[in-house]
């Protein structure tokens, strides 16, 4: 499933579509990766989390431009996602990425858009943003231009990287309608990392024995 989406800033030349590749064969390669991450690997742990979440409700979205891929968006119902966040009716972001070479054009906001509009039932959404982390990526006031707000944080520490860098994890929602109840989190499974997507920063390796990749302080 793909749509064009007018952009009043772009040329009348330019072309940007989303495209939901769990529904489109032709992509099914970035099921498995990131965009800038390591090439395709079809991990076991991705495979056995996908084979779950995606008959559920999981969806990752592509944003196109100009025939390039520069964009994109995963998210779920807290159900099967792979951070664990509870909420009624509620959809949790599991990340979304625009490639630095397409900044200025709102393609974040464009992509969370989407997801909105794909998930209008949905009372709320969630997701979780990082402070004093080292990695680009989930940054706690990007995460907040994009509509979401703080309810909860944790401060840790990395088992592997980084020691002695304190940094910040928050639980940040958007409601979306007047009775949606705010989400709540485990902050004990959290400790534990990520295992589902390799490139993520709370990633925890096969090869990381210990059960928590995190520290809490």
């Amino acid at each position: 499933m793909s749509h064009e989406i007018s952009m009043t800033n772009m040329k009348q030349s330019s072309q940007t579509k989303i495209v939901d590749i769990t529904k489109v064969a032709k992509y099914e390669k970035h099921l498995y990766k990131c965009l800038g991450g390591p090439p395709s690997k079809r991990y076991k742990k991705r495979i056995k989390y996908l084979s779950t979440a995606i008959p559920k409700g999981f969806h990752k979205k592509l944003l196109i431009f100009n025939g390039v891929v520069v964009g994109q968006i995963e998210y779920s119902p807290s159900e099967v996602s792979y951070y664990p966040i509870n909420g009624d009716n509620m959809i949790v972001m599991n990340c979304v990425w625009v490639l630095r070479k397409a900044k200025g054009h709102n393609f974040g906001k464009l992509l969370v858009e989407d997801m909105m509009k794909s998930e209008k039932d949905a009372s709320s959404f969630a997701t979780i943003a990082l402070e004093n982390h080292w990695s680009p990526w989930f940054k706690k006031w990007q995460t907040e231009k994009l509509g979401f707000k703080a309810v909860e944080s944790i401060n840790v520490m990395h088992q592997m990287k980084h020691r002695g860098r304190k940094f910040s994890i928050y639980l940040m929602w958007m409601p979306t309608t007047a009775d949606a109840k705010p989400p709540t989190w485990n902050k004990q499974e959290l400790l534990e990392g990520i295992t589902s997507c390799i490139a993520h920063p709370l990633y925890h390796p096969q090869t990381y024995e210990p059960r928590r990749i995190l520290e809490k302080h």
